[in-house]
């Protein structure tokens, strides 16, 4: 790897602003204790909907806080291909809610639904289950990159590498329910709601075509990594739409309408949506909706690191929602040059998949970047072009390396 100002990438970026971004990592959390797994027979004790102080259940030190609605995860704490719940990234869009199991209540209804029904925990728990492993990522994640390696400012959390975590996910099939509550061909939109009344339009809400909703594998989920569903995850239930952008995944779900019109919302007219010169608005759309997710890698080490001279193994995680990744590289000179001298771990399902290389390393100031290319044959890109609130950005991540 070259070193220091001859490192060309190194160069081009804005000291102030690089050391800005770097600051907000900070260093390494302790990792906290692994919590005694709970039952999937039983969930966190019945009481009000009550709003937790700070805006979390879960203990927050592990993570890299962005104000109160978002942690990031560490990708350096963790240790294998499934995340755990201690270090599964959060992000809401008001404070976590303790919501009464006994009292909680699906509805699902709309113009194309011929028998509307409400359904409880438990019937909800009697039905055919799945599980199946998934990432959930952000559809901000790698957001601060805009401004560290394009200069340029976006709005929303700025999430570096982190707004993403993978899980086993436990539920139901959500044309499951809809199948039960007759559904009609009419159909064309279905829109989630929870019950985060705190939330914009008093509930988020996300809208899924009808295809996608009745996908096998969207899941309406009741549990994560063999425990009941966390309640800074949704609980007592939550939607999992596998590769799409972590919004469309709806927590603390409540409410489901069919409707045999397109269904609008702010979070696919003027939220969600990709707005820049390079996406034309629609009418009230200011841009496209961001549904699919993209590929993306990133190396699990804190932000800046320290690593010690000599031979050196890297780790890193890399995902696509178009299938397996077969090959990730590795460049130590901005991406002037790469190697595929990486061995990619064995990938299922929806989950991520983690990568490792050898290197030898000098002392100095050093940039890392990895590239992953899938088996539909996808590969990062050079760029991205830029929207206003900076999502879906993928192009590889240059990663500061001090080497002691």
């Amino acid at each position: 790897m070259k070193t220091g100002d001859a490192n060309g990438l190194w160069n081009r970026m804005s000291r102030r602003r690089f050391l800005r971004l770097l600051s907000a990592g900070g260093t390494v959390a302790a990792l906290t204790a692994c919590a005694e797994l709970e039952s999937l027979d039983s969930g966190p004790s019945s009481g009000m909907v009550s709003v937790p102080e700070p805006f979390f259940f879960k203990d927050t030190a592990p993570f890299i806080a962005h104000g109160d609605n978002a942690l990031e995860t560490r990708l350096e704490n963790l240790q294998g291909v499934i995340t755990p719940v201690q270090h599964f990234f959060v992000r809401n869009n008001a404070a976590s809610l303790d919501l009464d199991v006994q009292d909680w209540r699906l509805a699902i209804e709309g113009d194309a639904i011929a028998k509307p029904l409400e359904l409880t925990y438990p019937e909800i728990r009697e039905l055919p289950g799945r599980t199946l492993v998934s990432y959930l990522e952000c559809a901000g994640n790698h957001r601060a990159m805009f401004d560290l390696v394009q200069g340029k400012t976006t709005q929303g959390t700025q999430w570096q590498t982190g707004g993403i975590s993978n899980g086993e996910w436990s539920g139901v099939a959500l044309r499951e329910v809809l199948t039960r509550a007759g559904i009609t061909e009419e159909a064309v939109s279905v829109m989630l709601i929870g019950l985060d009344a705190a939330a914009p339009e008093g509930g988020f809400r996300r809208v899924l075509p009808v295809a996608k909703a009745m996908h096998p594998d969207t899941l309406l989920a009741y549990g994560l990594n063999g425990e009941i569903l966390p309640r800074d995850h949704g609980f007592p239930l939550r939607a999992l739409v596998p590769g799409w952008v972590g919004s469309s995944s709806i927590k603390w779900l409540g409410r489901i309408v069919v409707s045999a019109e397109p269904l609008w919302t702010r979070n696919n007219t003027t939220s969600y949506v990709l707005i820049g010169q390079d996406y034309p608005g629609d009418g009230e759309r200011l841009g496209p909706a961001v549904t699919t997710q993209t590929i993306k890698s990133a190396l699990a080490l804190p932000w800046p690191a320290e690593l010690k001279a000599g031979w050196q193994y890297i780790y890193g995680y890399a995902h696509s929602p178009a299938g397996s990744i077969t090959q990730v590289e590795w460049s130590g000179d901005g991406g002037e040059t790469w190697s595929a001298e990486t061995v990619v771990e064995p990938q299922f399902q929806y989950s991520w998949t983690r990568f490792r290389f050898h290197v030898n390393v000098q002392p100095g100031m050093h940039t890392l970047m990895t590239r992953a290319t899938d088996a539909m044959g996808n590969t990062q890109p050079a760029t991205v072009p830029f929207n206003e609130k900076g999502y879906l950005f993928n192009q590889p991540v240059p990663h500061p390396i001090r080497i002691l």
